[in-house]
């Protein structure tokens, strides 16, 4: 057994990295990401975000991401959400070409549907996106929408496994933006905290990259306690 374990740990090194070469990334990178639901009242909470992401996995930083958004809870299933989000990119990684630095602000609207069916947590993610970048270069504006189907199985009250995929459209050419095919194990330390790590295949046109996550989800209750 350990030595199939060891053989399977090999050739998806050597797949990983092989593919990475192709499309200019030789490097396994990682995101370090928190995200929270801030609830102050039934109807409405804040949603809380900041994500680290690195073309290496602790080195050589690619994109700082902050995002916060008001949530209107139609029902514990159905939330609303109208955002803003902030992005710091440098794009100077050796191995890509051409690449810029660039600051971006960003406003977003987002829906969420959530349902379950059996043990199957099912969350439909439907997202529109305006984005205002700034390059050393260039000003410029670009808009986009997001649809994201994420699956949540829990083994059992602590242990449960995270999968979804999300494609990217342009509403400007080109039409494809990328996609992005995640899976990952987490752990739920309390009710209200839990932990996941996992492996995210980012595909763009011409380009593949892989990287690790290491995600932490706390969420809060601000409402008043009768």
């Amino acid at each position: 057994m350990k030595k199939i374990i060891l053989t399977t740990i090999i050739l998806l090194a050597t797949i990983t990295n092989t593919r990475a070469q192709d499309t200019g990334e030789d490097d396994l990178g990682a995101w370090y990401m928190y995200f929270g639901t801030n609830r102050i009242t039934d109807k409405l909470s804040i949603h809380s975000e900041a994500q680290f992401r690195f073309y290496e996995v602790a080195t050589t930083f690619n994109q700082l991401l902050l995002r916060t958004g008001l949530n209107y809870h139609l029902t514990e299933n159905a939330i609303a959400t109208i955002g803003y989000g902030y992005i710091n990119t440098d794009g100077t990684f050796a191995d890509i070409p051409n690449e810029e630095n660039s600051n971006e602000h960003r406003i977003f609207e987002q829906f969420i549907l959530k349902n379950q069916v059996g043990k199957v947590k099912f969350e439909h993610r439907y997202r529109l996106e305006q984005r205002f970048i700034s390059t050393q270069t260039d000003d410029f504006t670009e808009h986009r929408a997001r649809y994201r189907l994420q699956l949540t199985y829990p083994f059992n009250e602590k242990w449960f496994i995270n999968v979804y995929d999300e494609v990217f459209i342009n509403l400007q050419e080109p039409i494809f933006g990328q996609n992005r095919l995640y899976g990952a194990i987490g752990y739920t330390i309390k009710s209200n905290f839990s932990i996941q790590f996992g492996y995210l295949k980012n595909h763009f046109t011409g380009r593949n990259f892989d990287r690790l996550q290491l995600g932490v989800i706390y969420n809060t209750d601000f409402r008043k306690k009768e």
